[in-house]
């Protein structure tokens, strides 16, 4: 039985993630701890505490899970072994489970077990040296991308290679162990956010994504593609729920491809950029359904509101204390709503913050997607 005052809920990340878990976890009654190495992290305004250290290091996950009921985590950078240890060390539960991140944190590992799992991925092949890239080459065909097996996000650790002369620099950038994907003829990108609960798996609506620069830019829901399609997500994304272990929300990345095939892209074990408009889209937020999920309590519905549309805001300018000129563009527009992250230093591409403009029940996506992005390039730093 669920009572209040709530649990307190320990987070590993203190970054926009973090954030905005603590912001659906007070109205829930929850308390939140985080722990960072950045020092006033964007979590910790909004959190109980936030306890300085790496988020990789044993002592600080374990002074984060003696203090906490639940322990969850917003970046994939922590060790699943240390998870492990300290879990068993202080008998504090750790969702999604250590062995998800595991399966996740690996690249090659996830495409491996997907495909053997008979879920449909883009075709791969590990890649040691140039010799590898050109024999991947011979069987896959130009262009390749070729990706960090660990450590990648916002589309670091993402090099495209259109030829011969792009391989070694490639994996210069690179500098470690990696992988090649064959290129995907794809109509759209499409993400679903998953969640599983205690006995419970649900799915958010189908949103669609555009990216430029392998980073994410805005999200359209609903997905402008047919109903076919939307379902064939759907499937794909409750076949990989099956695949993951532990309680918590799955960001599910997906091609639609040119001939309607549904191909994974990546998993994220954690709440993710491409569902921030749920928080104003749906009935539940993708943070608040994270939050119940981890602590094993009922999940809330994630029927859509409306037609929503986000762009992010991302930084324009070299590496800088961060300053947001024309705020009052984004807080005068009808049905726009600002979430800005906190972050101190603003750099090129960096993910600031984002805009969400939800529509009448009746509003054409395109249209909101125009509105939306007129407004996000209205916004500057300086």
């Amino acid at each position: 039985m669920t009572t209040l005052p709530g649990p307190t809920l320990g987070i590993v990340g203190a970054g926009q993630l973090g954030r905005m878990l603590a912001e659906a976890a007070a109205p829930l009654g929850v308390d939140v701890i985080v722990s960072d190495p950045t020092e006033n992290a964007p979590a910790a305004p909004v959190a109980r505490e936030q306890l300085p250290g790496g988020f990789g290091d044993p002592d600080t996950v374990r002074r984060l899970a003696e203090r906490v009921d639940v322990l969850t985590f917003e970046i994939e950078l922590v060790d699943p072994e240390t998870l492990r240890t300290v879990s068993e060390e202080t008998d504090t539960p750790v969702h999604p489970h250590p062995d998800t991140l595991s399966l996740i944190e690996d690249k090659l590992i996830q495409k491996r077990r997907m495909e053997s799992a008979g879920i449909a991925v883009a075709p791969f092949r590990e890649v040691e040296d140039a010799a590898d890239v050109h024999d991947a080459a011979e069987q896959l065909g130009y262009p390749l991308m070729l990706k960090a097996r660990m450590g990648g996000y916002d589309g670091r650790g993402n090099v495209a290679i259109e030829g011969e002369s792009d391989v070694e620099p490639a994996l210069e950038r690179i500098g470690g162990p990696a992988m090649v994907e064959g290129f995907v003829d794809y109509e759209r990108e499409l993400a679903i956010m998953g969640v599983k609960g205690d006995g419970e798996i649900d799915t958010f609506p189908v949103t669609e994504t555009i990216h430029r620069e392998e980073i994410l830019r805005e999200t359209v829901t609903p997905a402008r593609t047919d109903e076919e399609t939307i379902e064939r997500a759907e499937a794909v994304a409750r076949d990989v729920l099956g695949e993951m272990s532990g309680r918590g929300v799955y960001g599910i990345e997906l091609f639609e491809t040119t001939d309607g095939e549904i191909l994974l892209n990546e998993i994220a074990p954690r709440p993710h950029n491409s569902g921030h408009w749920t928080i104003e889209g749906c009935v539940t937020s993708q943070f608040e359904q994270h939050v119940r999920a981890v602590l094993g309590w009922p999940l809330g519905s994630t029927e859509r509101r409306c037609p929503t549309v986000t762009a992010n805001i991302l930084g324009d300018v070299d590496r800088r204390r961060a300053t947001l000129s024309n705020v009052d563009r984004a807080l005068e527009a009808d049905g726009c709503h600002l979430h800005y992250y906190g972050k101190d230093e603003v750099y090129e591409l960096r993910k600031m913050g984002h805009l969400t403009q939800t529509g009448g029940i009746d509003d054409d996506p395109s249209e909101l997607l125009d509105a939306t992005r007129a407004v996000r390039d209205e916004l500057t730093f300086r």
